[in-house]
């Protein structure tokens, strides 16, 4: 474990496998509290993208410069734990869902990028239903052709919004969201699937997947062809096991 200054956000840096992740009280006030002092990337880290930090140098990088590094999978949860480190788990849908609540009922600037058209076109009517009062002021879809992706960047930045959710998968919205925040003030913050959750197109896993450490398994049998990502699972827990990360 790293520790670093305890700041107001009252968050303190740790690592699994030389990973950074932030540990903290209530992730949401520490979310809220970067986007006071100025704003940041926020990074959701599970099993899967540790294992795949150690093994490319640039996510890696990435996720050491990030501003607040949320535990996200129980794997994460489970390796801090050996060392002592009793945290929650802190899934990256629940975290930005927050995020857009508060955003709506404080008059934040919203940006949402990526997930497929048909996707965004669903997300939008039903952000209009459930938050009327959120200030969207950016919608793109993922799918955008290479030679249009400088002039959205652009019109992007020039909006400068207060929250921009990410949807373009691990770990091109970490590279991305990294390499476009630079210089603005905001929360930047990679969401994965969120987006086809929320528009209603696929379901979460249950609740009690996640009391059972078991999401990983729900989300196999809806989508088989993602069995050789799982694999990963395994290479986790030994790693962890072998390299003996245990409370000093």
């Amino acid at each position: 474990m790293e520790p670093i200054t305890t700041g107001p956000r009252d968050q303190r840096r740790c690592r699994v496998l030389g990973i950074p992740i932030d540990v903290c009280r209530d992730v949401f006030a520490a979310a809220i509290g970067l986007h006071s002092d100025g704003g940041g990337q926020i990074v959701t880290l599970n099993a899967e993208m540790t294992m795949n930090a150690r093994r490319d140098s640039d996510l890696g990088a990435v996720i050491e410069a990030a501003d607040l590094v949320v535990p996200d999978g129980a794997g994460v949860v489970w390796a801090l734990g050996r060392q002592g480190v009793k945290v929650r788990r802190s899934p990256g849908i629940e975290l930005a869902w927050s995020l857009l609540t508060y955003a709506a009922a404080h008059g934040w600037r919203v940006a949402l990028v990526g997930a497929s058209p048909d996707v965004m076109e669903r997300l939008l009517d039903r952000l209009s239903v459930q938050l009327p009062d959120l200030k969207l002021v950016f919608a793109e879809n993922g799918y955008q052709q290479p030679s249009d992706w400088p002039l959205l960047e652009a019109r992007l930045k020039s909006l400068r919004p207060d929250l921009v959710l990410v949807a373009l998968g691990v770990p091109r919205q970490e590279f991305w969201s990294c390499s476009q925040r630079q210089g603005l003030p905001g929360l930047w913050m990679g969401v994965g699937g969120s987006f086809d959750v929320w528009s209603g197109l696929k379901q979460r896993a249950p609740e009690w997947t996640s009391r059972l450490r078991l999401e990983w398994l729900y989300r196999l049998v809806q989508e088989p062809s993602r069995w050789r990502r799982y694999l990963v699972l395994p290479r986790f827990v030994w790693t962890v096991l072998r390299r003996g990360e245990r409370r000093s």
